[in-house]
Formats: structure tokens, C-alpha cells, sequence
């Protein structure tokens, strides 16, 4: 059986030409979410961001400056995960603009910082639910609310971590909130996968980001994973982890559903070493 003559081959053009995607999570020039808008542009796609608070967007905005300007989406919107009136002006917003979405991508989390210094022992009835509402119910109800501005063959990627699966020391109440987020994953494969759009996560070895060097003992797992890897090229880095991104956002990947994808060197797959 061959291929259709007239079906797009993705390999013969840029993975993302053509396609919108919005993408979540940029805080400064050192996210995993402002290196996948880098790659998305690579990629010949435009990328819509969203941002909390006015000092955020005037970030955002400088940041934009280093984007050639053709891949520059025309919006900038505001969203705090846990307004659903926010949430919904955004889907609002693309609609009255008449822009659909090839994906987005989801990469917000957070926790207070007491609840990563300490035992998970004594995690707060508040921290757990504060970190469980923004790192995972947010992909939900930002799912829901998009889906009717995606087309047949989008995309979704979060943003999860190996601490979702494993005990990592102070990673806590983030753990327990990552793992929510790769169910929700899963069970939302399933319930999107009717309209065509697809739903996966992107789990990252440690990288130098402002939220990563807030986990107490960062320096020690990056060095982990350094000494244990199977991979010894160089240190993982927000490039890479945004390129395999692009890839699980692309046509190329139109088969894959409701996984994870390491991005780690290889880390996981370690045993006893």
C-alpha cells in the first residue's frame, strides 16, 4: 500500500509550517516554554503566548523581539489558570479573531515553596490543592475550553517530570501533582482522540529554569543524571527538550497518543549502576 500522491508529506516541508500553536508557561528567557516558542519558529509555526500580570506581558514582549517577525503570532493574552473567565476570553478572543489552533502546550506548575523545603509528610491541605489546580487540573480545563478552536490533527503537550513515577527528594507535592497531570493525559487521549487531536506529555531531565533551581538539591540531580545518563554529549538542554516538543506537536507524530516521552539522556531507563 502507497501513500496518497495528494496526502502532505511532513518530511518535504518545515514540521510546523503553517500551523498555530499557544503556548503556555513563558516567564523569561530561561523557560522550556520561551525555547519551544524558539523551535516552534524554527519550524516555520507562529506562536500565540499567554501571560500573568502586566510586568509578565512587558517580558514577554522584549522577549518577542528576538522572533523573526513572519513567525510572530498577533497575540499576547492574558490567563491566570485559575480564572475560568480568563480561561475562556482567551478561547473567546481566537474565535472573534478568527484564528483556530494546530495545539498548544501546557507548561505551568506550581507550588509554594514551603511545600518543596520540607517532608511531603507535611504537605498542607492547601499546598496539595493549590499544586494539583494549577500543575494539573489546569490542562483540563484549558483542554476543554480550546477544543473548540482546534482542528482535526492538533496537538497537546505538557510539561511533566520524572518525579511524577519516582521519589525525588523535595520534588513532594510537585510529584504528586505531576502525576495527575499524566493521567489527565491519558484520559484525555481518550476523550479527544474522536475530534483528531491528539494529547501528550514531554517529561524533562532537570534543566537549568528559574522554577527547577527553586527545588532544593537542583545542583545534585542535574549531576545524577550527568554521571548516569547514557547519553554524555553535554548537559540536557531547554532546546532540546523544546525540539522533541515540536515534534510531538508536528504531523510527523500523528500516530502517538496519550504518552510520555523521556527527554532525559536517557536517565530512566537506568537500573543499579
Amino acid at each position: 500500500m502507497t501513500p496518497s500522491s495528494s496526502a502532505p508529506n511532513p518530511l518535504q516541508a518545515p514540521l510546523l509550517s503553517g500551523r498555530h500553536i499557544l503556548v503556555t508557561g513563558v516567564a523569561n528567557r530561561w523557560s522550556i516554554a520561551w525555547a519551544v516558542v524558539q523551535s516552534i519558529a524554527r519550524a516555520g509555526g507562529r506562536a500565540t503566548m499567554t501571560y500573568q500580570g502586566e510586568a509578565q506581558r512587558s517580558t514577554i514582549q522584549k522577549m518577542l523581539e528576538d522572533l523573526p517577525e513572519h513567525h510572530r503570532a498577533p497575540l499576547l493574552l492574558p490567563l491566570d489558570v485559575r480564572n475560568d473567565a480568563e480561561i475562556s476570553a482567551v478561547a473567546e478572543t481566537l474565535k472573534s479573531e478568527g484564528l483556530t489552533l494546530d495545539g498548544f502546550v501546557h507548561s505551568i506548575a506550581f507550588a509554594k515553596r514551603e511545600e518543596l523545603d520540607g517532608a511531603f509528610l507535611d504537605t498542607s491541605r492547601d499546598g496539595f490543592l493549590m499544586a494539583q489546580e494549577i500543575s494539573a487540573f489546569s490542562l483540563v480545563a484549558l483542554s476543554r475550553a480550546f477544543a473548540s478552536c482546534m482542528v482535526p490533527g492538533s496537538s497537546i503537550v505538557a510539561m511533566t517530570y520524572l518525579g511524577s513515577e519516582r521519589i525525588v527528594p523535595h520534588y513532594n507535592v510537585m510529584g504528586a501533582a505531576k502525576a495527575a497531570l499524566e493521567a489527565s493525559v491519558r484520559y484525555l487521549a481518550y476523550d479527544l482522540g474522536v475530534s483528531g487531536i491528539r494529547v501528550n506529555a514531554v517529561s524533562a531531565g532537570p534543566i537549568k529554569t528559574a522554577s527547577g533551581r527553586a527545588i532544593k538539591g537542583f545542583g545534585d540531580m542535574q549531576k545524577t543524571v550527568a554521571e548516569r545518563a547514557p547519553l554524555k554529549h553535554q548537559e540536557l538542554t531547554a532546546e532540546e527538550v523544546a525540539d522533541a516538543t515540536v515534534a510531538l506537536l508536528s504531523p510527523l507524530l500523528r500516530a502517538v497518543t496519550g504518552e510520555v516521552l523521556f527527554v532525559d539522556l536517557g536517565y530512566r531507563q537506568m537500573g543499579m549502576v
